[in-house]
């Protein structure tokens, strides 16, 4: 990492909402356009464009998702027994600084309730270990940007299925639902898993020892380095955008401890440039 963007941590990113000309221009003229479901009506411009992502600016597809791949790539890699501390931190309820804040259920946890019993939050891989059979080796499977605090019983039930819309609502978890093969999160963190999925695609490329980590449309990948459903999560992308939560917790990552970003917190549009 270079001394500019090292020097650009201390500060704090500005996010710039830019309507795309196409909405506007329809406005003038009077035309409705049809909605999108999956493709966000705003481009971003950030203070780390002009130093930390100066190598990606302007670029779309494979160009943009190589370019991606070698700035995030440049990291600091924690150990597995670190995480538990990490997390205390990135995920810390802002109402309650003794407490974390759980993934799927929403629940606020006392800091000191992390373990395997039930009862306690522990360390969910949003991008399930089985899923490359990555384990818990300093890499993908010690990476902040797709770890998260979660209840027990709720990350036994996720499992390693594949993400989808539909099923069953999982008990104790409101809004959550799961079937024999996928699960569906709760409507506030639907993007936030979008873009800890495919944060895991760009940084994983198979260049570093650990598998080619991709996304794809399939909900059955079992321990194949894969992870779906692609187009659904393009959807969650684009209808559940960064919250200050989440841009929190990117910030604290790459100011404290890996000093990497997630680029899809900082730039969602780029989803959909890249898929």
């Amino acid at each position: 990492m270079s001394v500019t963007q090292t020097g650009s941590r201390t500060g704090r990113r500005i996010r710039n909402w830019k309507p795309l000309a196409l909405t506007a221009a329809a406005v003038l003229v009077g035309i409705t356009l049809p909605t999108a479901a999956a493709s966000p009506a705003v481009a971003t411009t950030t203070a780390y464009d002009d130093t930390y992502y100066e190598g990606a600016i302007g670029k779309t597809g494979p160009a943009l998702k190589d370019a991606l791949h070698t700035i995030i790539s440049d990291q600091t890699r924690i150990s597995y027994s670190s995480v538990w501390n990490a997390l205390k931190a990135t995920d810390q309820d802002p109402n309650n600084s003794n407490n974390v804040i759980l993934l799927y259920s929403g629940t606020s946890r006392s800091k000191s309730l992390n373990g395997g019993d039930t009862g306690d939050w522990n360390r969910e891989h949003v991008w399930a270990q089985s899923h490359g059979d990555f384990g818990t080796s300093a890499g993908p499977g010690t990476d902040l940007h797709h770890l998260r605090p979660e209840d027990v019983r709720i990350n036994s039930i996720r499992g390693n299925k594949d993400f989808d819309n539909g099923g069953s609502a999982v008990s104790g978890a409101a809004g959550n639902y799961t079937d024999s093969n996928s699960f569906e999160p709760r409507d506030a963190v639907k993007g936030d898993v979008a873009r800890m999925i495919l944060y895991m695609a760009v940084r994983y490329e198979g260049d570093d020892s650990w598998a080619d980590l991709e996304p794809n449309d399939s909900v059955t990948n079992g321990s194949s380095p894969y992870h779906g459903r692609l187009s659904v999560l393009k959807q969650w992308n684009a209808e559940d955008p960064p919250s200050v939560f989440e841009e929190n917790r990117n910030e604290i990552i790459y100011d404290n401890y890996q000093h990497n970003r997630n680029p899809f917190i900082d730039h969602p549009e780029w989803v959909e440039a890249i898929w």
